[in-house]
C-alpha cells in the first residue's frame, strides 16, 4: 500500500511539472486569458453590469461564484483551525484535573 502511494504521489507531481511547463508565461500578452477573455471584461464592464468600477463589476458579478467559493474554502479552513485548536484545549484541561 505504501508503494502504491509512492506511485500515485510521483505520478502526480509528474503531471504538474508537465502542466506548469506547458503554461504561458507570466504577464504574457498573447495568452489566451490576455487575448480574449481580459479585453471582453474591460469593453463590456460598465455596460453589462451597471458597476462604474470595473475591479467591483468583475469580483462581484463576473466571477461571484468563484468569489464564493474561495471565501467558503477560507471559511472552511478557519473553522477547522479553531474545532482542533479547542479540541486541544480541552483535552490538556481535562489532563490538568485529573
Amino acid at each position: 500500500m505504501k508503494i502504491l502511494s509512492y506511485i500515485i504521489l510521483i505520478a502526480f507531481g509528474l503531471l504538474m511539472i508537465i502542466t506548469i511547463a506547458d503554461m504561458p508565461p507570466r504577464g504574457d500578452i498573447h495568452s489566451p486569458a490576455a487575448e480574449h477573455v481580459s479585453p471582453d471584461y474591460i469593453k463590456n464592464a460598465e455596460h453589462d453590469m451597471a458597476t462604474p468600477n470595473i475591479v467591483t463589476a468583475i469580483l462581484a458579478d463576473y466571477r461571484g461564484y468563484d468569489t464564493l467559493g474561495e471565501t467558503t474554502v477560507i471559511f472552511a479552513a478557519g473553522l477547522a483551525c479553531m474545532l482542533i485548536l479547542y479540541r486541544k484545549e480541552r483535552t490538556m484541561q481535562e489532563g490538568r484535573k485529573k
